[in-house]
C-alpha cells in the first residue's frame, strides 16, 4: 500500500510542478508573488513576507498545509549568515537562500518538521524562500538562480521587478 502511496504521491507532484512550470512570470512584480528563473526555467509563487522579527520568528509554524503555488518570503533587513530551525513546523520545507541582489546562493531541501537542528544559510543571506518539501529539487532550482521580489534592492537586483522577463 505505502508503494502504491509513494508512485501516486510523485506523479502528483510532477503534475504539479508542470503546473508550476507552465505559470506565466509576468514582468510586473507583485508584493504577494516571487518568482525564481535559472537554466532550468522559470517558476512563479504567491508568497507571504516576513519582513520583521515578529512574522519572521513564527514563519511557517502550526499550519498542516501549505498550497503547492505558495511560499513564505522571509526578507532580512542585511545580509548575514542566517540559520532556520523546524521547530513547531508540521510540513517539511525547501529553503532557498539568496543574497542582497536576490541570487541563489543555497538551497536545503526536505527540512524535516519538528526538528531542532539549526538549518544554515552557508553563505550570507538577506532572503529566505521557503516552499513546500521537494519542489526547489523536482523544478531544479540551484546556486545561481534568481529570486525576483519588489524587497530585493532594485538597484543592484540581478533580475529587476522593471526588467521584462
Amino acid at each position: 500500500m505505502r508503494h502504491h502511496t509513494f508512485r501516486f504521491l510523485t506523479w502528483m507532484a510532477g503534475v504539479l510542478i508542470a503546473a508550476l512550470l507552465a505559470l506565466p512570470a509576468s514582468a510586473k512584480c507583485s508584493h504577494n508573488t516571487v518568482q525564481l528563473r535559472g537554466e532550468w526555467g522559470k517558476a512563479q509563487f504567491t508568497v507571504e513576507v516576513a519582513d520583521n522579527a515578529s512574522e519572521r520568528s513564527k514563519g511557517l509554524m502550526g499550519r498542516p498545509s501549505m498550497p503547492t503555488s505558495s511560499g513564505m518570503l522571509f526578507v532580512y533587513h542585511r545580509t548575514r549568515p542566517i540559520s532556520f530551525w523546524m521547530k513547531n513546523t508540521l510540513i517539511p520545507l525547501d529553503m532557498i537562500f539568496a543574497d542582497e541582489r536576490g541570487i541563489v546562493v543555497h538551497v536545503h531541501h526536505n527540512a524535516i518538521p519538528l526538528d531542532e537542528t539549526p538549518i544554515s544559510s552557508q553563505w550570507p543571506a538577506r532572503y529566505v524562500l521557503e516552499v513546500n518539501g521537494g519542489l526547489a529539487q523536482a523544478l531544479g532550482v540551484d546556486v545561481g538562480s534568481e529570486l525576483r521580489h519588489p524587497a530585493v534592492l532594485q538597484g543592484d537586483a540581478a533580475w529587476r521587478c522593471s526588467e521584462a522577463d
